[in-house]
Formats: structure tokens, sequence, C-alpha cells
């Protein structure tokens, strides 16, 4: 994606938490030694440091031309220093000529390009902080081979701090490992209940793999991967991720499935759904949090007939559990005299366990109000702001107001307790014995069905005697009335006295 203007990537306050960030991002994570001037002394003399990557794979070879990647960083810290003096000025030039032939260089407005160098400005740089660009825009090139690299050259100045200088190899990679994309989904799933899945893969190319192949697989918050495999890695004792290694390199054409399936558990007892997701890669390089080793049989990979249709990036297997998120209308009657127009709290209560785990998923209710009644308005407020209609209105008399929960207008309505209610505004224009409305609520993991519809009652009293009198069918032709009579005794007057002075 090509950056419209100059971006700056916030600021880390701890190395240690850049190089954190940067694992994820690159294929190679090792940092870069900064040159500096020989006899400097820490304690008067600020210095800076590179964090950047040894290699970086700009795109597969099978990508050609139709690669792009803008990921590339260059991050500049400040050694902490006791007399806490900032770095002034710094700019950072980096020549990326070494690329001719293996990318092209896109548009990209981060910084200043005369040709292939580029000039970016840092500004001033706190004691101990630092701060990053993304110079270059990386577009492929027709004709590559995996291993096709070039050199990018990056130099630091600052007004009062010794100029470094460091490098990264710039490396085309491949070639690109196809998934099946989107699995069967797993459905029903009880908690504490294991599941499998079988990664597979295919090169679908035109190049064979240099490098033996990794597989690494995630399951989303609430389920576990079990740690078995002695050729896998797993990020901790309770993992979410596995990283593991096998020696096969495929051959254009061929295609594998994991000889043994990986194992997950679904350990929240309120979860309501997840996902497992796995991708391949042809220049593994284990993630730096995955430290426990598996010490059941290794897998392997078993060759399976060609899979043509293989074009995702990863496989994706949607997992729904039995868990179920119990709804249960919040009611309340209509109450009140004939004319008056009063404010009746309709909701839900989200009995659980489970929570809908988006707003999308939230669901709904829906309110018919009693017969006799109108509903005026249902107010909210956002941000400071707000309307008048938190619902959809019906589209003919006597139909259903739709309110949907996860909407903004119903953002400050929601409660953790599990409670979604707001105020209807509703009037009183008759009475009606036995009149009642009904609220239904849903959601796509209630599977209670018996306690999703409530009634409204409506219990209304007479209108008092002075609102009957002022009602317009009344008070119109009395007022009218009143005015005639009016009129005719100003007439009668003005005779009488025209009469009296003739």
């Amino acid at each position: 994606m090509r950056l419209p203007i100059p971006l700056r990537i916030s600021i880390l306050r701890r190395p240690a938490a850049l190089l954190t960030a940067l694992t994820a991002v690159f294929a190679s994570a090792s940092a870069s030694v900064p040159a500096v001037a020989d006899g400097y002394d820490e304690s008067d003399q600020v210095v800076m440091r590179f964090e950047t990557v040894k290699t970086f794979v700009m795109y597969n070879a099978d990508e050609g031309a139709r690669a792009s990647n803008d990921d590339f960083v260059v991050p500049v810290f400040v050694e902490p220093s006791k007399g806490g003096e900032r770095a002034h000025n710094v700019k950072v030039v980096v020549d990326a000529s070494g690329l001719a032939g293996i990318a092209r260089l896109g548009d990209n407005r981060a910084c200043e390009a005369e040709g292939p160098i580029y000039t970016c400005g840092y500004g001033d740089l706190q004691n101990g902080d630092g701060e990053s660009y993304t110079p270059l825009t990386l577009l492929g090139v027709d004709g590559v081979e995996p291993g096709d690299s070039g050199t990018v050259t990056y130099t630091a100045t600052a007004d009062n701090a010794p100029t470094i200088t460091s490098t990264t190899r710039m490396t085309v990679g491949g070639p690109t490992l196809s998934a099946p994309g989107r699995e069967e989904a797993v459905n029903g799933l009880a908690p504490g209940k294991p599941a499998t899945v079988t990664p597979q893969l295919a090169n679908n190319t035109g190049f064979p793999a240099q490098q033996p192949v990794a597989l690494q697989v995630n399951v989303s918050d609430g389920l576990t991967l079990t740690a078995r495999h002695s050729n896998c890695f797993y990020a901790g004792p309770t993992p979410t991720s596995a990283w593991c290694t096998f020696p096969t390199k495929p051959a254009p054409g061929a295609a594998y499935r994991t000889s043994a399936p990986l194992v997950y558990t679904v350990t929240a007892p309120d979860k309501l759904t997840g996902e497992v997701t796995y991708a391949w890669s042809s220049a593994p390089q284990k993630p730096a949090d995955h430290t426990v080793r598996g010490t059941g049989a290794p897998l392997t990979l078993v060759r399976t007939a060609a899979h043509k249709d293989f074009g995702d990036s990863q496989g994706r297997v949607a997992v729904t559990t039995d868990v179920q998120a119990d709804y249960r209308p919040v009611t309340a009657t209509v109450r009140g005299r004939v004319g008056d127009t009063v404010k009746v709290r309709l909701g839900v209560d989200a009995l659980g366990p489970g929570r809908p785990p988006g707003d999308e998923e939230l669901g709904y209710f829906e309110v018919v109000p009693p017969e006799g009644t109108t509903v005026t308005s249902i107010p909210y407020t956002f941000e400071d702001d707000g309307g008048k209609w938190a619902c959809d209105r019906p589209g003919t008399p006597g139909g259903a107001f739709i309110c949907e929960i996860g909407y903004d207008s119903f953002l400050e309505a929601r409660h953790e307790d599990g409670t979604t209610a707001i105020d209807f505004h509703i009037r009183i224009d008759r009475q009606v014995p036995g009149a009642k409305g009904t609220i239904s609520t849903y959601n796509p993991f209630d599977r209670t069905p018996g306690n999703d519809v409530a009634a409204i009652p409506l219990e209304a009293s007479p209108a008092p005697p002075y609102r009957s009198v002022l009602r317009p069918a009344v008070l119109v032709p009395t007022t009218l009335a009143a005015l005639a009579g009016a009129l005719l005794c100003f007439r009668l007057r003005r005779r009488r006295r025209r009469d009296t002075t003739s």
C-alpha cells in the first residue's frame, strides 16, 4: 500500500519493545551493529543506533511485477545517557541503488527522493527514544528467481552525534506456498473437548523451494493448542501458536498434508466462536517467543494429489462451540391516563454464559406496541449528541420497531451486567381492555427460545375531565362558539349605543 503522506511510526520508549514489533514484521530479526566514531565518551556525547534487520524478504519470485511491499522500516534510537541530551536534526539517507534489476522503487512520499536516494528527516530525538520511517515502496520485477538479492545502505547524521551507517540485504523469496483457504467449519464443539486440524499445502508456482518449509498454526483467544510434536515449537505452556519445520523442499506442482493432525481445545468456558489458521513459509525463521518444544513424535509431510485450486495464503477453520448466549426480554407495563405520553424501558437481559464476540453478533429486539398506543420517539445519546429514533420504525401501521443492539445508538445503553435497555416514549391514545404489545429478542447464539418473547401490557385510565375539554375536537368548536358569542354581544352593544345617541 502506498503512503499518501509521510508516515511516522509511533515512538517506542524501550528498544526491546521495538525489537518485538519488528520480529513480527520481518523475516529476519537480527539487529545490525552501528558504526560510530572511536574514542567517544558516553557521559558527554549523544550516540545513535539503528535497529534494522540484516536481511529482508521483499517479495516472492513468482509474484513478479505484481508484488508490492512498503513494510521495510528504518528505526533510529538515541542511546540513554546520564546527561539526557537529545539528538538534534536527525536525518537518514537511504541508498537503494543496489536494488537495480531485482526491485523497482514506487512512489513513496514518506521521504524526499532523488533517484534511488531517499532523505528522511527524523527531527530531534529525545534521549533514550527512537523513531521510524518506511522510506521505500518496493515493487516486484518479472524474471527474478528466489535468492536474488541486493543491498540497501543507510546513514544517519545529527548535529551533535557521530554518524552511523548500516546495511540490509534485500532478497527475493519464494516460492509462494498455497493453502486451501476456508476449510470445513467445526460446529458444536464443547469446551474441554479436543478437535483437530490437518494442514495442507501446494506449490503451484514454477519455482522449486530452495529451503525446507515451515508451518505456523495459530488459534484465536479462548482456544489452546496441544504441545505434542518434537519438530514444533510452541508459544508458552498454554500456546495459541505453533511453529513446525520440515526437511521437505516442495517441487513445482507438489502438494502435501501433515502426517498427523494438530490438536486444539476450547479452554474458555464462555467461548462462542473461534478460528484456527495456518500458513506455510519456504524461508523459515522461528519466532522468538516460540520456546516450548514438543516431546512427541515429529510431524512429517505426506505427498498428496496436486491441488491446483489452492490459491490462498492461509488455511482457515471456523469454530463454533455449543455454548449459548441466552437472551431474555426486558419489559414493562404501559401505564397512565389517556392522553399521557409515558416512558417505558424495554430491551434485553443477556443471561449468558457466553457473550457474542462482536457488535454484528449482538442481535436485536423487536417491539410491537399495544393497541391504543403510539410510539412517539425512542431517544438516544451518542458522543454527547443523539437522535430521536434509536430503532428502525415499521414501514406499515402495527408493525415492529427493530432495535439493533450493536448500533451506535445503543452504545450508552449497553452495560457490563448484560442488560441493554432504552426508554420508549409511548402515548396512550385510548383505552383498550386487555391490550398487550410484544417484545421479542434474537441473537445467533441463543439456543433457549422459550424465554425470547414477553408481553407489554397496557393499563390505561380515563383522561381527566379537563383533558377532554382541551381535546382539539372539543376545544376548537367551543372556542369558535365563544368567539361568535362575544362578537354578537359586541355588535348588540354598538347597536344599542347608536340607538341611544340618536
